[in-house]
């Protein structure tokens, strides 16, 4: 039974464009058990996965995708992927003992709750007994971690690499009105302040914003600037939570005065990311707040639009601390967890060596050979299907440093991912932080938009989270 839930929202094949049907488990054995019949182990070949990202683009194509799971692997898939509500799906299915063999999540302070009220498996044997999960080169040592209850055991396998966010900028535009890339807060500000007012676009009109974000998401990059880092942190045992302290006061004051010059988008507080990247993409703002991968497809949608466009996004490290250091997030992971009560976890083990092999990648990226690409005396070639589903059914980027990527990455992806390296870290998930992000989340927006004094509003979050046992201090 589910006690408590919150809502809200192999190494590398010699080759073969297949994954062997005998694959190994934990122990070495094939995927049935030793002294079943054949006819168990048929059955055992079976999925029932919930997945939010993995699979086709359509029902149609996500039928395509399962059938091509079952030619590569021999293991019979059911994919479910809820049109909405995904989070709210997930914890109904394991609240009410619904079976599947596999689900996707992507929010640690989730995995923890369901690990600690007995709803996932404990996959530690059977990754550290995998030739292709226990390969540092497959799936690098130190990355379990993130994956591990308070018992220091595995409870998820990763389903992709997972980047960080940043500012994103329009490049062109600094270009244009020959401005350097921002490091401090008060560089943000003039640089901000420069796409508002000196008309970036060249169409003669006060028509565009210096920053747009969604919501509350992301704007770490900014809190940088106080030192101060997103969800809890953990201080001499007691829960903090740095956006609900005195510290973020003049942050907030910070972006409430972007509000009243008419620098921020005055939307952003019901902004959701479409309508955000949308503003980017169509001249009406030059910064965003966004993921590391989307600096690549942002700039390839404008090209393909246009080849000759001057659009160009690039991603920016975040403005730099008291003591010069800069903090950008990283996200929490994309995993598979297997649930207690699955029936058939040898062929749920299978699938996660296959979703990390050569084979399991290409599919979780390119998508389906014939379909999403062709491929001929090794080379790769995206159909115009393939080009629209942009090299991303699940898996955009990998761990496996054996399987080399058969396109470049989009331009601005890589100089995005080196800066998520190099100044990202994750954010403490605890479970009861889906509770306490509401509070946070509707007081920070007032002050932002500057319908509360910044004070007030951090006053009135920590009466709330006290009152509600959400922090100790």
């Amino acid at each position: 039974m589910l006690l408590s839930a919150c809502g809200s929202s192999a190494n590398q094949s010699s080759g073969s464009n297949s994954f062997p049907a005998n694959a190994s488990n934990a122990n070495g054995t094939a995927s049935a058990s030793n002294g079943e019949t054949s006819s168990a182990q048929a059955a055992d070949t079976k999925l029932r996965i919930l997945s939010s990202n993995v699979g086709g683009k359509t029902p149609e194509e996500m039928k395509r995708f399962e059938e091509e799971i079952k030619r590569l692997t021999g293991i019979e898939v059911t994919i479910e992927k809820p049109a909405s509500d995904y989070d709210q799906k997930v914890l109904t299915a394991l609240g009410s003992g619904e079976k599947y063999d596999l689900i996707e999540g992507s929010d640690l302070g989730k995995l923890n709750m369901f690990i600690d009220q007995g709803v996932t498996t404990d996959l530690t044997d059977f990754v550290q007994g995998s030739k292709e999960l226990s390969d540092p080169t497959v799936v690098p040592t130190e990355e379990w971690d993130q994956l591990k209850g308070k018992d220091g055991h595995i409870y998820a396998v990763f389903s992709k690499f997972q980047g960080g966010t940043m500012p994103i900028v329009r490049k062109d535009w600094l270009d244009k009105l020959h401005l350097q890339e921002p490091k401090t807060l008060d560089d943000y500000y003039n640089v901000l302040k420069a796409f508002a007012e000196r008309d970036p676009d060249g169409n003669g009109k006060k028509d565009t914003y210096g920053l747009s974000t969604s919501g509350l998401y992301d704007i770490q990059g900014f809190m940088s600037a106080a030192g101060l880092k997103y969800r809890y942190v953990m201080k001499d045992g007691k829960r903090t939570i740095p956006y609900a302290s005195d510290a973020a006061i003049p942050m907030y004051e910070w972006f409430a005065k972007l509000t009243k010059e008419g620098i921020l988008d005055p939307n952003f507080v019901t902004n959701d990311t479409a309508k955000m990247r949308n503003l980017f993409l169509t001249d009406r703002v030059g910064m965003i707040t966004y993921w590391d991968a989307w600096v690549g497809m942002l700039n390839n949608t404008r090209q393909e639009e246009d080849p000759n466009t001057s659009f160009q996004a690039e991603a920016v490290a975040g403005a730099e601390g008291p003591d010069g250091k800069i903090m950008l997030r990283r996200g929490d992971p994309d995993y598979w967890m297997v649930p207690a009560n699955a029936e058939h976890v040898e062929a749920a083990e299978k699938f996660l060596e296959f979703w990390h092999s050569e084979p399991g990648i290409i599919l979780g990226s390119l998508g389906i050979e014939g379909e999403d690409y062709t491929k001929d005396n090794g080379t790769y070639t995206l159909t115009e299907t393939g080009k629209e589903h942009g090299m991303d059914h699940g898996v955009p980027f990998w761990y496996n440093e054996n399987v080399k990527a058969p396109f470049d990455k989009l331009p601005g992806v890589q100089a995005a991912q080196d800066l998520v390296k190099q100044y990202a870290t994750l954010e403490l998930s605890l479970p009861e932080w889906s509770d306490a992000e509401k509070i946070v989340t509707n007081y920070a927006l007032k002050a932002m938009s500057g319908s509360m004094p910044a004070a007030d509003a951090v006053k009135q979050m920590q009466k709330e989270l006290k009152a509600a046992n959400l922090i100790d201090e």
